[in-house]
């Protein structure tokens, strides 16, 4: 096996590991994947979109969780994977506090660097995060 196959495979691996995690609700696990420069950038122009660091998705990540009492399960549907990039096809399911059942499709890009994501690009049915997680809300303009 080549390094660059080596190390795709080790960030596919990694990947999967950090959607497991989301899926358990380890906030601690999936943030430790995380390298210290990384950020996360979610689609769209809902109340959660845009780019946070490392600490701001430490600081909130919990509070996502806090909204699904019985847990936010997400399932792997694809992954592809080449070198620091591996892009995840999921979805997910989970019983909101306000008792809606929140489904959502997703397309997470990671991008590695020293074996940990430097930055995951969130793309998903907004319209659907603004309906549930948001409570129909959207921002000003």
């Amino acid at each position: 096996m080549g390094l660059l196959q080596e190390k795709t495979e080790q960030n596919r691996a990694t990947a999967i590991q950090f959607i497991t995690l989301l899926s358990a609700g380890d906030v601690d696990g999936f943030i430790a994947l995380y390298h210290p420069e990384a950020s996360l950038w979610t689609s769209g122009a809902t109340l959660i979109s845009g780019r946070y660091t490392r600490e701001q998705i430490e600081a909130t990540a919990h509070f996502v969780f806090d909204a699904f009492p019985n847990g936010l399960a997400f399932f792997v549907r694809g992954v592809t994977a080449d070198g620091d990039r591996v892009a995840v096809e999921a979805e997910s399911e989970g019983e909101h506090i306000s008792g809606v059942v929140y489904q959502n499709l997703y397309h997470f890009l990671f991008e590695f660097k020293d074996g940990k994501v430097l930055c995951l690009k969130e793309y998903m049915d907004t319209e659907r995060v603004t309906e549930v997680l948001c409570g129909g809300q959207r921002p000003s303009k």
